[in-house]
Order: C-alpha cells, then structure tokens, then sequence
C-alpha cells in the first residue's frame, strides 16, 4: 500500500489563518469528488472558521477521562476504519492526554499515512524543535510541545500562511482571534508587535530554507550539476595583494547591475612554505567586502583553481571575479589560477579584470603533512633532470677539460638543482642518470659502462652517495617548510575564526559558516540537547543545506561539551583536518555560552528595568491616589458624621469636589492602563502629518468645563508635525491640565507653540511650587513626582517625539515638547485649502 502524503500548514503565530486555509483546501478536495473528513478540528469559537467546516464529514472524538476531567481527542480507530482518501487533522504539536496509544498527534499522523490516508494538518513556527530556544528567547516562554523537524521536512508540502503583525493584533481587537477577556493581555504579551515580527521572520526563514533544500535535491535525483541561475551569486578570488580593493569594488558594481545579486569574496591560503598574505591586508579586504554588502569566506585545499571552483559551485555561484596575472612565466608553466579557472569553469562565467598591479588569484589551503613537496614539483623535478642532465652532458663533452672530478663536481651541482625542484627522488634519479653518464663519456673505456680504474669507481660511489644526502636533507627541509606551513594554516585558521567570534558575537550561524567554508563542507550543525544522557538533539544555529539534525546524521561530528556537538556533512575529514575542527569547535561553543550568557543578563536586567519601571509607575500612581482618596474622604466626612452644612453652596461644594475626586481617581487608574499599554508594546501608532492648529483646538476642548484659562500663544504659519494625532492630543492635553493642576489660582499656565531647528516645540509652563523631589529631577527626561509626567513622557517617545522639562522663570516647571516638522505644504495647495 502506498503511503499517504501530508501537508501541512504552517503559521508565525496563532490566529493567521491556517485552520481556515486547512478545511478551504478540504472543501476545494471535496467539491472534485475526493472523499474528505474532519479528523479533528479545534475552531476555537471562531465563527468564519466553523462556517468553513460545514458539509464536511466530521468523525466523532473519542472521550477520555483524565485527572477527574473529561477530555476529547481524535478517535485515530475511527479514521482508520472509516479509511477515507484525505484526512484534516488540526494541531499536528499537540500533546494526545495520557492514555492514547500514541504521545504526540504527529505519530497519529503517521498512523494515518503509513494507512495510505493523506492528511492536511497545521502547525505554528514556536513548536518547531529546532527553533524552540530561539522562541523563547524572543517570547521569555518555553514551548511545552514540540515536533522534531524531520517531521515537517518530510511533508510533500509545506505552505505558509502568512499576515503582517498589523493585521493580526487588528484581528484580535476585533475578537476574531480569543475571546474578548483575554485580547489585552494578549496584545500585551505574546503578540507584542516586536515578538510576532520575529516569528513571522523565523517561518519565512524556515520555509525559505526547504524550497532551497527541495530545488537542490531535485537536482540531485536529476544529475544536474551545472548552476540554475534561480538567484545571481558572484564569487571574487582574493590573493590578498595589497591593490586588491579595486578588485572588490569593480565585482560589487557588477553585482550592482543586477537586482537580488548576492557577492562571496574566498581567500584561499598558499600550500607551500612560502610567507602567504598579510593578516592586516586581508582583515581590511573583509571590512571593505562586509561593508558593501558582500560575505567573506575562507577555504581550505590544497589546490587553489580546485577550491576556487569547488566552493563556487557549493555556493550555486554564477558568476567568478578573478584578478588577471602579469607574469608570462605563470602561463608558460601552466601554474596559473586565472588559465585553469578558465578552462575548467564549466556553466560559470569568469571574468578577469585586470590592472597593472593585479597579480594571480591564489588562496590558504591547510597542506597535507604528507610528502615532501608535492607531485606537481615532482614532475618538475623530472622534467629539469630530463633535460638539464643532457644539455650538460653536451657541453661538458665539448670542452673536456675539467677532468672527471670537475665534471662530477657539475653534475652535482645539477643534482641539488633537481633536488631544490623536485624532492628526493627526482634528485636520486637524477643522480643515477647523471653516474650513468659520466661513467660512459668521461671515464675511461669511453663510450663503455665498465671502469679500468678503481678510483674512477670511488669517485663515483662518492658522488652517488652525496647526491643522495643533499636530495635527503633538501626533503627534510621541504617537510619542515610543509609542517611550518601546515601550523602557520592552523593558526590563521584559529585566529581568523577568534576573530570572527569577537566581530559577530551574536550571529552564531555566521561563524559556523566561516568553519563550513574553511573545511570545504556542505552543511554544519551546532546541536544541543537538555541533558547529556538525552538523545533528543535540536539545532541551535546551522550553515550550509540540509544541516544534520543527529550527530548519526553527519559524517563528521566533534562532541563539544556535553550538551553540544558540532556536526558536518561533506567530504570525509581526516586526522589533522579533525583536530582542527575541534579547535573551532571550542571556539563555537565558547561564543555560543558567552551568548547565552549576555542575552541571560540582557533578559535580566531588562527584566529588573520594566520591574524599576512598574515601580515607579506605581508609586507615583500611589502617591497620587492618596491624595486624591484623601480629598475625597474629606469631602465625605462631613456626611459620614451627618454634620449637616450650613448652606446650600456648602452642599455644592462637598459634592463637587468628592465627584471631582472620583473622576480624577478613575483618571488615574486609566493612566496606570495606559502605561502598561505603552511599555508592553500594545499601543499601536500612525505616524503622518498632522496640523497643529487642529490639535490644539481638540487638546484644548478635550479639558472640558470648569473654567480653565490658559494663556495660548502660537507662531503663525506653523508646519506640521509627524506624529499620531490621537496620541499627540492626549499629551497636549495631559500636560496641559497637569499644569492647570499645579498652577495656584489667578495665575494661569502658559502654552506656546513655535518652532526651533526643524522641529516644532510645544513649552507648558506653570507657576507652581518646585519642592526639592522635583528640582532634582530637572534636566532628566522627566520629573519623577507624578504618573502624568512619566505617561506623557513614554507617549511623546513612541510618537518620535522629545519630552524635556526646564524651570519656569520665576518658578515652576516647564514641559517642553518637541517634534519633527513636516516639509511645508506646496502654495498651491495652501491655495486649495484656503
């Protein structure tokens, strides 16, 4: 039987749409004929959602008792015998109650599939394995049920179901989300705009991330190596000359010419003793690449052209930017980067720039500690013995006047030629051939490879035996040179990765792509687990496509601590390349801890500043409260003693100033909820610009009968401000009655709108007593003797807006209020407007 096929919907956060868009795609199945049933379905009371379920078949749940309780669950022996051809199953993270054959609704799921039943399910961002840290750092809330990824990668659909925070929180303020009790402390905590910008942004990774791992396994099954030019990538090889910058800035304006580009500039280190780029040049090439907007990466191999191209098509690069060479030397000797890049790039395009300083490209390779110095200078040896090694026999049988010992003293001078070039066996064959040759022309019988003399023998026993221990001590020095060069790579290697950790402290999946880059691998994984006996592993940060999940998915995995593990998929690694890795391992786990332990102390004393702040809140909304509870209780005591007033006006007062005191108490209370509106994020805003005048007129109006004089002067032709209009009116108007509030009888509060610098300032003055609490507070962004001033403050800073308090001339205090200006509006359309 075949197995079913599961698709899922996945959302950022609850209330997006994916039940809706789940039981769509059951009626759209439904209305071509396929049998369709509701497995399980949690509507939540949403009204839209219900309607969409109607006129499908819906199997009944099965009851179960738990703690007391009933519960419902998906009745999976139901579905399996009612065996329809499409399952809807809601929910696919929840956790079954105790005592249903399976612990998860995914493995009901996969009950289900593994029948030939497909499913339609649905499934938010935070229970994803994988991520559920990153959700808690964004949210402070650890998810209780989860889904191992693989799971979800194994659906044969994956659709997103995306809605912007706005209008989602809009969708909650109109109860289409949860019931109407719970939509402010919602708005307020989990779906803070900040926390559901972050979500969103994770599940549009994510499935980024598996349209990406699709198209490549596509290929794969296909054998289709050469790149689809789905996306520009542009590799530029970098030597590490210190004229290099115009390289990079002529790439970065051919990535400029077309849109969605994506820049990668590789250094690839020498594979030979000889001194490789300089450090400092190649920390400026980064900072230039990383400023304009390129990624730098480091690979390792013992062969540049190889590595360039190799690391280009890992990449699905389209395009490679290499330096021309100057030197015909390198074209005749066929060790030119740029020829065989060329030759060997195959779908990629090469462009080679050049300018009258650029050198070749070449990059670091750890070299291999085998061998002495390669088989390419092998060759080389081979080649110069070949030829060299005739050439002097011609001329020294020419001259003939040297005299066995001069000729072999030439000989041997060949020989350590050879050996300088090629090693040690190059240079012993050379001195095989060079005896040959000596013993038939020069010693006597000529022209025979018998010898009349002893001495001749000697001579040449000799010669073989130095030629031999000048080629050994030439391969010595080139291992030494190799081995220097082997730990001069590692420890740029190290030294590069250390720095990489200090420049991105907090983008840990950077710096495991400069580990994947350097080892030339496809994919790596930093993988955590609760506790070192579990064997649940979730990935904490990840480079490359199709990261192993399980260190038995890897072909390489490195145990960092107990709780991490590094694990790599690509080529085999081998001893020395391993204990490499595990030093970067070190360094990956020591930047992940001193990761998570900045954003634990960046939790907590956030944390220990909303407490400051809600504290002062309060003892200012306190400080507050009392004397207004204590105006009232005056009021009423009077009645309370049934003390009967001696007039009617008496009885007017009394009851004006207890109803005065209620209102401004209830006021007050409204502020304190306004508040915590603003510091949870809940307070949504429209910046545009808004008329000044208007707002006046409305802040004005706003302080109701009773009274109040003002004294309100404003400059004429005043441009607007960019600021929310509700919002701003609110400030105006609190500030202004705080000031009336302050302000002794007779002497009125002062208003004055104008501008200063680009922006428009609004200055509340008043003449009230300045006691020592709020002299002090002067000069900070607000007086500390009051919730008014505080609320007035956090509301102008939402709206971009300054608050500023300054003493009054003569006394008191002012609240200066200053906003950006607006550009003033055209004549003509003043013309319109008047």
């Amino acid at each position: 039987m075949a197995r079913g096929r599961l698709r899922v919907y996945l959302g950022a956060a609850p209330g997006v749409g994916k039940t809706y868009a789940m039981l769509a795609e059951g009626q759209r199945r439904r209305g071509r004929g396929t049998d369709v049933v509701i497995g399980l379905v949690e509507p939540h009371g949403r009204r839209l959602t219900l309607e969409m379920a109607d006129g499908l078949e819906l199997v009944p749940r099965r009851t179960m008792v738990y703690r007391g309780m009933e519960l419902t669950e998906m009745d999976l022996d139901a579905v399996l015998a009612r065996r329809p051809q499409v399952a809807l199953v809601d929910e696919l993270a929840h956790t079954n109650v105790p005592g249903c054959r399976n612990e998860k609704r995914w493995q009901d799921v996969e009950e289900l599939l593994d029948a030939g039943i497909d499913v339609v399910s649905t499934l938010n961002i935070q229970h994803l394995l994988s991520l559920a840290d990153v959700v808690e750092e964004i949210t402070g809330i650890r998810q209780a049920e989860t889904i191992p990824d693989e799971v979800v990668r194994r659906a044969e659909q994956v659709e997103l179901v995306d809605m912007t925070p706005e209008a989602l929180r809009r969708r909650m303020v109109h109860g289409n989300v949860c019931p109407p009790d719970r939509v402010e402390v919602a708005l307020t905590h989990y779906f803070r705009p900040g926390n559901l910008t972050a979500l969103r942004e994770l599940a549009l990774l994510w499935v980024a991330d598996r349209v990406e791992e699709g198209l490549q396994r596509y290929r794969a099954e296909h054998g289709i190596v050469a790149p689809w030019e789905t996306r520009e990538r542009i590799v530029v090889a970098l030597s590490g000359e210190r004229d290099e910058e115009a390289l990079i800035r002529r790439a970065v304006r051919i990535a400029g010419r077309i849109p969605g580009s994506e820049l990668l500039a590789v250094h690839v280190a020498r594979d030979d003793g000889r001194a490789g780029a300089d450090p400092a040049v190649l920390a400026g090439h980064r900072a230039l690449v990383e400023s304009l907007g390129g990624s730098y990466h480091q690979v390792v191999d013992a062969d540049v052209a190889e590595a360039l191209l190799r690391f280009a098509r890992a990449e699905d690069a389209t395009q490679i930017v290499l330096g021309g060479a100057h030197h015909a030397l390198h074209e005749v000797l066929g060790d030119c980067v740029v020829a065989r890049v060329t030759r060997h790039a195959g779908g990629l395009d090469v462009h080679v720039l050049t300018h009258e300083r650029t050198e070749r490209a070449r990059v670091p390779a750890l070299p291999p500690l085998t061998g002495g110095l390669g088989r390419g200078r092998f060759g080389w040896g081979l080649v110069l013995a070949v030829v060299l090694l005739p050439v002097l026999t011609v001329l020294l049988t020419a001259v003939r006047g040297f005299g066995l010992a001069g000729e072999l003293l030439i000989y041997l001078m060949a020989v350590v030629g050879v050996a300088l070039v090629g090693g040690l066996y190059p240079a012993l064959a050379a001195a095989l051939g060079a005896g040959v040759l000596a013993d038939y022309f020069f010693v006597q019988p000529l022209h025979s490879l018998t010898m009349a003399r002893v001495a001749d023998a000697s001579v040449l026993v000799v010669f073989l035996a130095v030629a031999a221990a000048v080629s050994a001590a030439v391969e010595r020095s080139a291992r030494r040179a190799r081995r220097h060069a082997r730990a001069s790579a590692e420890a740029g290697v190290l030294a590069e990765l250390a720095m990489s950790a200090l420049r991105d402290r907090d983008d840990l999946p950077a710096l495991l792509e400069r580990v994947r880059t350097t080892f030339g691998l496809e994919a790596l994984s930093l993988l955590q687990r609760d506790r070192p006996d579990s064997r649940e592993w979730f990935v904490t940060a990840s480079s490359g496509s199709r990261p192993p999940e399980r260190p038995e998915q890897a072909d390489t995995a490195v145990s960092v601590t107990d709780e991490l593990a590094l694990a790599a998929r690509g080529r085999p690694l081998g001893a020395d390349d391993r204990r490499l890795l595990h030093g970067c391992a070190a360094q990956v786990a020591a930047s992940w801890e001193s990761r998570r332990s900045r954003r634990q102390a960046e939790a907590l004393s956030e944390r220990a500043a909303s407490d400051r702040r809600r504290a002062e809140a309060l003892q200012a909304a306190a400080s507050d409260l009392e004397q207004e509870v204590a105006a009232a209780r005056g009021a009423l005591e009077p009645l309370r003693e049934r003390r009967t007033p001696a007039t009617a006006a008496q009885w007017a007062a009394l009851c004006d100033r207890s109803e005065q005191a209620v209102r401004r108490i209830g006021a007050l209370v409204g502020d304190v909820l306004d508040l915590s509106r603003v510091h949870a994020g809940a307070l949504d805003v429209h910046l545009r610009p808004v008329d000044m005048d208007e707002v006046m007129a409305v802040a004005l109006g706003d302080l109701g009968p009773g009274g109040h004089t003002l004294a309100l002067e404003m400059t004429e032709d005043l441009p607007d401000v960019i600021a929310d209009a509700t919002v701003l009116t609110r400030v105006v108007t609190d500030l202004a009655a705080h000031a009336l509030r302050r302000s002794a009888a007779g002497e009125a509060p002062a208003v004055a709108v104008g501008t200063a610098d680009g922006h428009v300032e609004i200055r509340v003055a008043d003449h009230g007593s300045l006691d020592v609490e709020a002299g002090e507070a002067v000069g900070v962004p607000a007086p500390v003797t009051g919730l008014v001033p505080r609320l007035c403050t956090d509301l102008a800073r939402l709206i971009g807006g300054e608050l500023r308090w300054d003493v009054t001339d003569g006394g008191g205090l002012t609240a200066v209020l200053s906003l950006p200006a607006a550009a003033k509006r055209a004549d003509a359309a003043r013309t319109a407007t008047d």
